[in-house]
Protein backbone atom coordinates (compact mmCIF):
# COMPACT_ATOMS: atom_id res chain seq x y z
CA UNK A 1 0.00 0.00 0.00
CA UNK A 2 1.58 3.57 -0.99
CA UNK A 3 2.22 5.74 1.48
CA UNK A 4 0.75 9.66 1.25
CA UNK A 5 3.92 11.74 1.85
CA UNK A 6 2.39 14.89 -0.08
CA UNK A 7 1.90 18.01 1.40
CA UNK A 8 -1.21 18.55 -0.83
CA UNK A 9 -4.36 17.13 -1.76
CA UNK A 10 -7.63 17.54 -3.43
CA UNK A 11 -10.66 16.14 -2.36
CA UNK A 12 -12.70 15.57 -5.12
CA UNK A 13 -16.16 16.67 -4.58
CA UNK A 14 -18.44 19.96 -5.18
CA UNK A 15 -20.81 18.76 -1.82
CA UNK A 16 -19.93 21.27 0.75
CA UNK A 17 -20.98 18.60 3.55
CA UNK A 18 -18.73 16.35 2.42
CA UNK A 19 -15.85 18.96 1.78
CA UNK A 20 -15.92 20.28 5.12
CA UNK A 21 -16.52 16.73 6.99
CA UNK A 22 -13.40 15.10 4.46
CA UNK A 23 -10.91 18.66 5.34
CA UNK A 24 -12.08 18.35 9.06
CA UNK A 25 -10.59 14.67 8.86
CA UNK A 26 -7.51 15.47 7.68
CA UNK A 27 -6.80 18.58 9.33
CA UNK A 28 -4.73 16.94 12.27
CA UNK A 29 -2.07 15.44 9.62
CA UNK A 30 -0.72 19.37 8.75
CA UNK A 31 -2.21 18.58 4.84
CA UNK A 32 -3.43 20.94 2.74
CA UNK A 33 -7.17 20.94 1.07
CA UNK A 34 -8.47 22.15 -1.91
CA UNK A 35 -11.70 21.13 -3.47
CA UNK A 36 -12.29 20.62 -7.27
CA UNK A 37 -14.82 23.06 -7.15
CA UNK A 38 -12.17 25.95 -5.85
CA UNK A 39 -9.96 24.25 -8.71
CA UNK A 40 -12.75 24.85 -11.32
CA UNK A 41 -13.23 20.97 -11.86
CA UNK A 42 -15.67 19.58 -14.14
CA UNK A 43 -17.80 16.87 -12.21
CA UNK A 44 -17.02 13.37 -13.95
CA UNK A 45 -20.09 11.59 -15.08
CA UNK A 46 -20.17 8.57 -12.34
CA UNK A 47 -20.96 5.49 -14.46
CA UNK A 48 -20.51 2.42 -12.43
CA UNK A 49 -22.88 0.36 -10.26
CA UNK A 50 -20.68 0.37 -7.13
CA UNK A 51 -19.65 3.15 -5.07
CA UNK A 52 -15.92 1.63 -5.60
CA UNK A 53 -15.92 2.31 -8.80
CA UNK A 54 -17.65 5.99 -8.73
CA UNK A 55 -14.61 6.98 -6.24
CA UNK A 56 -12.36 6.09 -8.26
CA UNK A 57 -13.74 7.71 -11.24
CA UNK A 58 -13.77 11.12 -9.12
CA UNK A 59 -10.17 10.50 -7.60
CA UNK A 60 -8.22 9.69 -10.83
CA UNK A 61 -10.34 12.41 -12.86
CA UNK A 62 -9.51 15.01 -10.03
CA UNK A 63 -5.65 13.82 -10.02
CA UNK A 64 -5.16 13.62 -13.99
CA UNK A 65 -6.98 17.44 -13.84
CA UNK A 66 -5.26 18.87 -11.40
CA UNK A 67 -1.14 17.01 -11.60
CA UNK A 68 -2.20 16.69 -7.45
CA UNK A 69 -3.81 13.54 -5.32
CA UNK A 70 -6.59 13.62 -5.38
CA UNK A 71 -9.11 12.35 -2.02
CA UNK A 72 -13.17 10.89 -3.59
CA UNK A 73 -16.22 10.20 -1.73
CA UNK A 74 -18.89 7.96 -2.85
CA UNK A 75 -21.32 7.67 -0.68
CA UNK A 76 -25.10 6.37 -0.01
CA UNK A 77 -27.81 4.77 1.63
CA UNK A 78 -28.81 1.40 1.76
CA UNK A 79 -32.49 0.13 2.66
CA UNK A 80 -32.86 -3.21 3.05
CA UNK A 81 -37.16 -3.09 2.72
CA UNK A 82 -36.07 -1.64 -1.05
CA UNK A 83 -33.44 -3.83 -1.96
CA UNK A 84 -31.12 -1.65 -0.93
CA UNK A 85 -32.02 1.14 -2.91
CA UNK A 86 -31.09 4.06 -3.72
CA UNK A 87 -27.31 2.92 -2.92
CA UNK A 88 -24.78 4.08 -5.41
CA UNK A 89 -28.21 6.16 -6.89
CA UNK A 90 -28.83 8.15 -3.60
CA UNK A 91 -27.68 11.52 -5.29
CA UNK A 92 -30.00 10.81 -8.46
CA UNK A 93 -32.58 10.30 -6.06
CA UNK A 94 -32.25 14.00 -4.54
CA UNK A 95 -32.32 15.43 -8.25
CA UNK A 96 -34.75 18.48 -9.88
CA UNK A 97 -34.27 20.77 -12.33
CA UNK A 98 -32.81 22.82 -9.66
CA UNK A 99 -30.30 21.02 -7.98
CA UNK A 100 -30.68 18.41 -5.51
CA UNK A 101 -34.03 17.83 -3.03
CA UNK A 102 -32.77 15.74 -0.08
CA UNK A 103 -36.24 16.29 1.43
CA UNK A 104 -38.09 15.04 -1.68
CA UNK A 105 -36.26 11.71 -1.68
CA UNK A 106 -36.51 11.45 1.98
CA UNK A 107 -40.06 10.90 1.26
CA UNK A 108 -39.76 8.96 -1.27
CA UNK A 109 -38.19 6.53 0.31
CA UNK A 110 -40.71 6.65 3.38
CA UNK A 111 -43.78 7.17 1.21
CA UNK A 112 -42.28 3.67 -0.81
CA UNK A 113 -41.21 1.86 2.43
CA UNK A 114 -45.24 2.85 3.59
CA UNK A 115 -46.39 1.47 0.23
CA UNK A 116 -45.43 -2.16 0.81
CA UNK A 117 -46.06 -1.62 4.35
CA UNK A 118 -42.00 -2.47 5.31
CA UNK A 119 -41.75 -4.46 9.04
CA UNK A 120 -39.80 -2.18 11.76
CA UNK A 121 -37.33 -1.90 12.78
CA UNK A 122 -36.53 -0.46 8.57
CA UNK A 123 -33.14 -1.40 8.65
CA UNK A 124 -30.44 0.84 6.22
CA UNK A 125 -26.64 1.68 6.80
CA UNK A 126 -24.22 4.13 5.11
CA UNK A 127 -21.96 3.50 2.56
CA UNK A 128 -18.73 5.02 2.00
CA UNK A 129 -16.26 4.33 -0.28
CA UNK A 130 -12.70 6.24 -0.63
CA UNK A 131 -10.52 6.26 -2.97
CA UNK A 132 -6.76 7.81 -3.22
CA UNK A 133 -5.19 8.86 -6.30
CA UNK A 134 -2.06 9.82 -7.79
CA UNK A 135 -1.52 11.65 -10.85
CA UNK A 136 1.15 8.50 -11.66
CA UNK A 137 -2.63 6.75 -12.23
CA UNK A 138 -2.31 4.88 -8.84
CA UNK A 139 -4.76 4.32 -6.27
CA UNK A 140 -5.52 2.73 -2.81
CA UNK A 141 -9.73 2.49 -2.04
CA UNK A 142 -11.19 2.08 1.66
CA UNK A 143 -14.72 1.41 1.91
CA UNK A 144 -16.61 1.78 5.53
CA UNK A 145 -20.53 1.30 6.92
CA UNK A 146 -22.61 2.17 9.91
CA UNK A 147 -25.65 0.43 10.72
CA UNK A 148 -29.46 1.29 11.36
CA UNK A 149 -32.93 2.39 10.46
CA UNK A 150 -34.83 4.82 8.87
CA UNK A 151 -37.12 6.52 10.97
CA UNK A 152 -40.05 9.45 10.05
CA UNK A 153 -40.91 12.17 10.37
CA UNK A 154 -36.73 13.48 9.87
CA UNK A 155 -35.47 14.71 12.75
CA UNK A 156 -32.62 17.45 13.01
CA UNK A 157 -31.12 20.22 10.68
CA UNK A 158 -27.63 19.04 11.06
CA UNK A 159 -25.85 16.60 8.57
CA UNK A 160 -26.64 16.79 5.40
CA UNK A 161 -28.37 13.60 2.64
CA UNK A 162 -30.51 11.82 4.33
CA UNK A 163 -29.07 12.38 7.72
CA UNK A 164 -32.46 13.39 9.02
CA UNK A 165 -33.70 10.21 9.06
CA UNK A 166 -30.92 7.76 9.67
CA UNK A 167 -30.81 6.67 13.48
CA UNK A 168 -27.59 4.96 13.96
CA UNK A 169 -27.81 1.33 15.66
CA UNK A 170 -27.76 2.07 19.31
CA UNK A 171 -28.33 5.64 19.23
CA UNK A 172 -31.62 8.00 20.19
CA UNK A 173 -30.78 10.53 18.04
CA UNK A 174 -30.34 10.84 13.93
CA UNK A 175 -27.13 12.34 12.13
CA UNK A 176 -29.45 15.03 11.33
CA UNK A 177 -29.61 15.81 15.45
CA UNK A 178 -26.35 14.29 16.27
CA UNK A 179 -23.64 16.61 17.19
CA UNK A 180 -21.21 17.22 14.16
CA UNK A 181 -18.54 15.42 16.70
CA UNK A 182 -20.44 12.67 17.60
CA UNK A 183 -21.75 11.90 14.22
CA UNK A 184 -17.32 12.20 13.10
CA UNK A 185 -16.76 9.51 15.66
CA UNK A 186 -19.47 7.32 14.15
CA UNK A 187 -19.79 7.37 10.36
CA UNK A 188 -19.38 5.95 7.42
CA UNK A 189 -17.28 8.03 6.14
CA UNK A 190 -15.04 8.22 9.45
CA UNK A 191 -14.90 4.41 8.78
CA UNK A 192 -13.24 4.51 5.59
CA UNK A 193 -11.35 7.55 6.89
CA UNK A 194 -9.46 5.25 9.97
CA UNK A 195 -8.99 2.55 7.01
CA UNK A 196 -7.28 5.55 5.41
CA UNK A 197 -5.01 6.53 7.90
CA UNK A 198 -3.96 3.43 9.29
CA UNK A 199 -2.48 2.16 5.32
CA UNK A 200 -1.76 5.38 4.07
CA UNK A 201 -0.87 8.01 6.57
CA UNK A 202 0.24 6.65 9.96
Amino acid sequence: MRRFTDPKLVIATHNAGKLVEMSELLAPFGIETVSAGQLGLEEPEETEETFAGNARIKAQFAAGASGLPALADDSGIEVDALGKQPGVRTAHWAQTENGRDFSRAMQRVWDMLEEISAPEPRTARFRCTLCLAWPDGHDELFEGTVEGRIVWPMRGERGFGFDPVFLPRGENRTFGEMDPERKAAMSHRADAFAKLVAGCLA
